[in-house]
């Protein structure tokens, strides 16, 4: 059994194409490049994402709070 040691977390529901869980405020994995590729493809209303090492508590990945709606980009 692997342990889980990165956390994709934010304040806010998290959604997007590839989230495991929808709807949810976490989501717990055990490779780095797999979190930071799930919270890079994912979004939130007006909340960060951030991927979180376990063990350490160091955030490695953040992405910032997007204002609007997904695929709003002009």
């Amino acid at each position: 059994m692997t342990t889980a040691d990165y956390r994709i977390e934010s304040s806010q529901p998290i959604a997007g194409r590839f989230w495991p869980q929808a709807g949810s405020r976490h989501f717990a994995v055990s490779d780095r490049a797999l979190a930071v590729s799930l919270a890079a493809k994912s979004f939130t209303h007006d909340s960060e994402i951030r991927v979180v090492h376990v063990p350490t508590g160091e955030v490695v990945f953040r992405k910032p709070a997007q204002r609007g709606e997904p695929g709003d980009e002009a």
